[in-house]
């Protein structure tokens, strides 16, 4: 007898139906189990099976970057954020510093200025203090005119002024002869040392007043006048 005529190895069409119903059960059991999260299905899957054992594959996490490249892209954007960050941090400090530097520039600026001022003040409040005060008389009048004569270099002495002005004027620097000659010829003496416009004008110093009235400008020029031609006011005594 052959082998398929043994009654214990033939597979009648009962037995062929309940090992392909295993088969596809089994199937769809490996099927579901390949979802990630499925429980329910895959222990529905191992019920239906009934004794069939199927091993749940495991998640292919190196088929899908997604996670992975998430981290890097967020390294990425924090190391990005960083270095703006520093760079910020780097312009604001350098910003501080220049403003810093221009504010000191600016209060030594104005230090400086103010201690030049402030120089400036002490130098014309010196020169004040060395700058005499004459009275308005005649004995100011005379110690004016002779220290003028004096950076002028102009010959004279405080008697020789004082007594030549008390003869021509008697002191009075308003004086005005009108009836010598120089009057007849339009030209009258005037002031404390009675002197003529044209000897004036020539003897005239400068920095005193163009008047032969100020009493200061008319002594200078006329001491001036008698050094030409006198040598000094002292050697006059009468007029001149």
């Amino acid at each position: 007898m052959t082998a398929s005529s043994t009654p214990g190895n033939r597979l009648n069409k009962s037995h062929k139906l309940s090992i392909a119903g295993v088969t596809v059960v089994a199937a769809a059991a490996v099927s579901l189990s390949l979802i990630p999260g499925n429980a329910s299905a895959e222990a529905e899957s191992k019920t239906a099976a009934g004794s069939v054992s199927t091993a749940p594959v495991a998640w292919n996490t190196t088929a899908n970057n997604g996670p992975a490249a998430l981290q890097e892209s967020l390294t990425k954007q924090s190391t990005i954020a960083d270095r703006a960050a520093e760079i910020h941090a780097a312009q604001q400090s350098a910003k501080t510093k220049a403003d810093a530097k221009e504010k000191a520039a600016a209060k030594e600026k104005a230090a400086a200025a103010a201690k030049k001022r402030a120089a400036e003040k002490a130098k014309a409040s010196r020169a004040a203090e060395r700058k005499p005060t004459y009275a308005n008389n005649l004995n100011g009048w005379i110690k004016e005119a002779l220290s003028i004569m004096k950076k002028e270099k102009i010959p004279g002495t405080y008697d020789g002024l004082h007594r030549n002005i008390i003869r021509e004027s008697s002191g009075d620097p308003r004086a005005i002869n009108n009836w010598d000659i120089n009057a007849k010829n339009g030209v009258p003496s005037i002031g404390l040392l009675q002197v003529i416009k044209p000897t004036f004008d020539t003897y005239h110093v400068k920095g005193t007043p163009k008047s032969q009235y100020d009493p200061v400008a008319n002594i200078v020029a006329a001491a001036n006048y008698a050094a030409d031609r006198y040598g000094t006011i002292d050697n006059v005594d009468s007029a001149y």
